[in-house]
Parts: C-alpha cells; structure tokens; sequence
C-alpha cells in the first residue's frame, strides 16, 4: 500500500528528529526526503513544521502504544517484555553507528517554553507510553507499577542519549541489566510469603 503525502511527511519527520532533531532539519531537507512538492507541507499542515512536528510526536507515542501491546501479549513477563524493548532499540542505535536516537527525547531537549503545542504533544506521548507500560506491570503484580514505569522511560531515554554520545552500547547495557536485576529482587523480596 502506498503511503499518503501526509503520512509519507511525518514519517520523513520521524526519521529527521531521530538523526537531527527539530532545528537540525530545513523544510527543504524535509521536503526533498519525503519526495513532497513545496506546496504540500503547508496543505496538510498549515501550522508548519510545527504541526508537523506535533503530528509526529502523536504518530511516534502511537506506535509505541501498539509496540508495548505486541510485545507483551507476545512475552508473557513484563521485565522480559521491557528487556527486549530495550535491546531493540539499542540494536537500533548501533545498527544507525550511534546517530538515531529517540524522537521524542531529541525534540524534547530542543523545546523551550515558547514551544507549547510541542511540549504538550511530548508530555502526552511519555505519559500514554508510562501509562501502558504501568498497565502490564501492575496487571503481573509488580510493586510500585507507576513508579517503575517512570523509571523504565527515563532509563531508555537517558541510556539511549548517553550511548549515542559516547558512541557506545555500555551505558544502556549496564542500566537495563542492574535495574532488571533489582527490579526482579525487589518483586520477590515483595511477594507475601
């Protein structure tokens, strides 16, 4: 099936906040990536590559939605689920030599204050990705699901950022490996006896 214009444009988005974030693309880089004409960007989105940007901040804590459901209807323990989540995307890194990291965390650092609409669309994409994840944990009896759940985005976003800077997996690595680890201990020592 081929791909709206609209769609094919906050996909090419998607794919600049990874590389570049928001201020590291031009309309025109964006344009010429998604093979769009000039006309088209302000045809499906009037606000701009701010609209844009917000649409592709919805698409990405979308498809983060759907990926956690997969993923956890397919892995019944939701520390192997989040394990596997957390390889994958640092398969991803590598397999980009360590250049697309997160959207949401690239756009994220480059908003300001002025950027309203923007840092609404992020706080609602986090909170929907912390709200499915607190789901599953709480639905396998993990203590703290909402807690833990928090913790789970900001280890992946942070770990993600610190292994694209120094161009290495072993940040993300260590920090996935001990909170599993202390995750796991934590349930049991939890657990009535």
């Amino acid at each position: 099936m081929t791909k709206s214009t609209r769609d094919n444009l906050i996909d090419t988005m998607i794919d600049a906040l990874q590389r570049k974030g928001l201020h590291g693309v031009g309309l025109s880089e964006l344009l010429a990536n998604a093979g769009a004409p000039k006309g088209s960007l302000y045809h499906h989105f009037p606000g701009g590559k701010t609209e844009l940007a917000v649409a592709a901040i919805e698409r990405v804590g979308s498809r983060a939605e759907q990926a956690f459901a997969t993923l956890f209807e397919r892995q019944p323990d939701p520390l192997d689920a989040l394990s596997t989540w957390l390889q994958t995307a640092l398969g991803q890194l590598q397999g980009s030599a360590f250049e697309r990291g997160c959207p949401l965390a690239a756009i994220a650092l480059e908003s300001g204050p002025e950027d309203g609409e923007i840092r609404a669309a992020l706080a609602n994409a986090f909170a929907d990705i912390r709200r499915a994840l607190q789901q599953q944990l709480q639905r396998h009896g993990y203590p703290q699901p909402e807690g833990l759940a928090a913790l789970f985005v900001a280890l992946y976003e942070g770990g993600l950022l610190q292994a694209r800077v120094a161009g290495s997996s072993e940040p993300l690595k260590q920090a996935v490996d001990t909170l599993l680890l202390l995750t796991r201990q934590h349930r049991t020592e939890s657990k009535p006896a």
